[in-house]
């Protein structure tokens, strides 16, 4: 896959991790497209914007989720992800400030990929997020678009 074909939704509400995660894609040329949903009631229109007849085309290759959402929390979203046929080979990177024990179990119960603790200094941050990107965008290989 290359970059140029990369979508992603980032799910976040925090507006300066959501301006340091779309500096850092777009300075490194990680993505095409990167939607921002600010908190979980739009990111789950977003993903299921078409319904249940969705043929999957339009969801993102990477979805990096906050779990300290308003509206709707990031383990109710990774939820509906991970149990629809159609979302759930969706990469779903855990990119949250977290410190509880509960919510890493739980987003690996629910099938997270990964689950990463947000570094609080700027340039960790920013650096986390680049290897991010390199390892999900360009290393990994997904499985193919509107399969089951």
């Amino acid at each position: 896959m290359k970059p140029k074909d990369v979508s992603i939704l980032l799910v976040e509400d925090n507006p300066d991790d959501i301006e340091l995660t779309l500096k850092a894609f777009t300075k490194h040329n990680l993505a095409n497209v990167i939607n921002v949903a600010r908190d979980g009631e739009e990111a789950l229109n977003i993903i299921f914007q078409g319904g249940e007849e969705d043929t999957g085309e339009n969801v993102p290759d990477l979805i990096l989720l906050d779990l300290k959402l308003p509206k709707v929390d990031g383990l109710e979203v990774l939820r509906q992800i991970k149990g629809n046929t159609k979302t759930q080979l969706i990469p779903v990177v855990v990119l949250t400030s977290s410190r509880e024990e509960n919510d890493l179990v739980e987003s690996y119960r629910l099938g997270v990929n990964s689950y990463i603790r947000k570094p609080l200094d700027f340039e960790k941050f920013v650096e986390v997020v680049i290897q991010l990107g390199l390892y999900w965008l360009l290393l990994n290989e997904p499985p193919p678009k509107g399969r089951n």
